[in-house]
C-alpha cells in the first residue's frame, strides 16, 4: 500500500523520524505532528526533523496532542487515511518524578487521537503500547495472549490504558486499532536517556556507569530497523473482528471487534552484563561499574513471544546487539564528533 496519507505523532521522536523516513520513501504523505517539548535534548530532535527537512511528502507540524482543539483541527484539516500514533511521556524511572505529564499526554492526548479517527473515518489506527504493560508477570517469553493486570510504573499503566482505550473505540465505532509493544528499541538517533545512550557518554568520558540489579537484568533489545519493518507491514494489515473470540474464554490479543495486539521484539533476551561487554568491545574502552539494586518501576526481564507478528506479517526481528551496537556508535562518534 501507498500513496496514502498518514499522521505520524511524535514524528520528532527516535521511532517516528525513523518510519516518517520510511513512509515517505514507500510513496505516503506523511505529516509528522509534535509537540517538541523538553524531555531531553531539543536540539537532537531538531536533528532529527533537519533530515526530513528536504521531503517533499513530510509535512512537520507542531502540535501538543493534550491540545484538544489543535488536534480536532488538524484532523479536519487534513483527512488522514492512516494514523500511527507513536507520541508519549516516555521513561519508566521518570514517571516516579512526574505522574501528571503522563497522563496529560498518553491518556488524554490519546483520547484526542481517538476522537480524530472516530469523527473522520480513519481507516487504520496504529499506536505504541510498550513492553512494560507485562508488569509483574513472570511467565516468559511475554505473550500478548496473556493477562497484564498488574503493572509497576504509571508509565506502563498509561500504555495498558491506550490498549483499552482502543478496544473501546473499536468496539463502539469500528475503527481498526492495532496496537504495539515495542521491547527496549535502541539505535542511531535513540533517546539519551535510554540505557545504552548514558553508558555509552559516560565511557567516553570516562565516568561510571549505574549498573542497576547488579546486571542481572534481562532485555529483549530490539534494533530500530526491525522496529520500523515490524510498523509497516502491520500498518498494511488493518485488523478485522475474530470471528473465533468467546467472551467465556477471552483471547486479550484479539476481538470480535476490528483490534489487535502484537509484541515487536527481538525474541533473544540478552543479560545487561553482556550488553555492556559488546558495548566495550564497540567503544573499545571498559566501563566503571557501580552495581546498584532494583529501581522503583523496573522488572528484571522482558522476552517477546512474537508468534503472532511472524504468523502474520511473515517478519521476524534478526539484528544481533553485535551489528546494532557498531551501527549506533559510528553514529554517534559522527553525530558528537568523538
Amino acid at each position: 500500500m501507498s500513496n496514502r496519507k498518514i499522521l505520524v505523532t511524535g514524528a520528532a521522536g527516535f521511532i517516528g523520524f525513523f518510519l516518517s523516513k520510511r513512509l515517505v520513501a514507500l510513496g505516503d504523505e506523511v505529516v509528522g505532528l509534535d509537540n517538541l517539548n523538553d524531555y531531553y535534548d531539543v536540539n537532537l530532535k531538531l536533528g532529527r526533523l533537519k533530515q526530513l527537512a528536504f521531503e517533499p511528502s513530510f509535512k512537520p507540524v507542531r502540535i501538543d496532542l493534550a491540545d484538544r482543539d489543535a488536534v480536532a483541527r488538524l484532523f479536519a484539516e487534513e483527512k488522514f487515511d492512516c494514523v500511527v500514533n507513536l507520541a508519549a511521556q516516555a521513561g519508566v524511572r521518570y514517571s516516579l518524578i512526574n505522574p501528571h505529564a503522563y497522563i496529560d499526554s498518553n491518556v488524554n492526548g490519546f483520547l484526542n487521537i481517538l476522537e480524530g479517527c472516530r469523527h473522520h473515518a480513519v481507516k487504520h489506527l496504529v499506536f505504541a503500547s510498550s513492553s512494560s504493560v507485562y508488569g509483574a508477570n513472570t511467565l516468559v517469553p511475554f505473550s500478548v495472549h496473556h493477562n497484564v493486570d498488574h503493572p509497576v510504573s504509571l508509565y506502563a499503566a498509561t500504555k495498558k490504558s491506550n490498549e483499552l482505550m482502543a478496544h473501546t473505540y473499536a468496539h463502539l465505532y469500528r475503527i481498526p486499532c492495532t496496537g504495539l509493544r515495542f521491547f527496549t528499541v535502541y539505535g542511531p538517533w535513540g533517546r539519551p536517556d535510554m540505557a545504552y545512550f548514558l553508558f555509552t557518554r559516560a565511557i567516553l568520558d570516562g565516568k561510571p556507569i549505574e549498573v542497576f540489579n547488579h546486571g542481572r537484568m534481562q532485555r529483549d533489545f530490539t534494533y530500530i530497523d526491525d522496529i520500523i519493518e515490524g510498523v509497516v507491514r502491520v500498518l498494511d494489515r488493518v485488523p478485522g473482528p475474530d470471528r473465533d473470540w468467546s467472551g467465556k474464554a477471552p483471547d486479550a490479543a484479539t476481538s470480535y471487534a476490528p483490534y489487535r495486539l502484537y509484541n515487536i521484539g527481538n525474541n533473544n533476551p540478552v543479560e545487561l552484563m553482556r550488553f555492556i561487554g559488546v558495548l566495550e568491545d564497540c567503544l573499545g574502552k571498559k566501563a566503571e561499574k557501580i552495581m546498584l539494586p532494583m529501581q522503583a518501576g523496573d522488572v528484571p526481564v522482558t522476552y517477546a513471544d512474537i508468534d503472532d507478528l511472524v504468523r502474520d506479517t511473515g517478519f521476524r526481528p534478526s539484528t544481533t546487539i553485535e551489528e546494532g551496537l557498531n551501527k549506533f556508535i559510528g553514529w554517534y562518534n559522527d553525530y558528537y564528533k568523538k
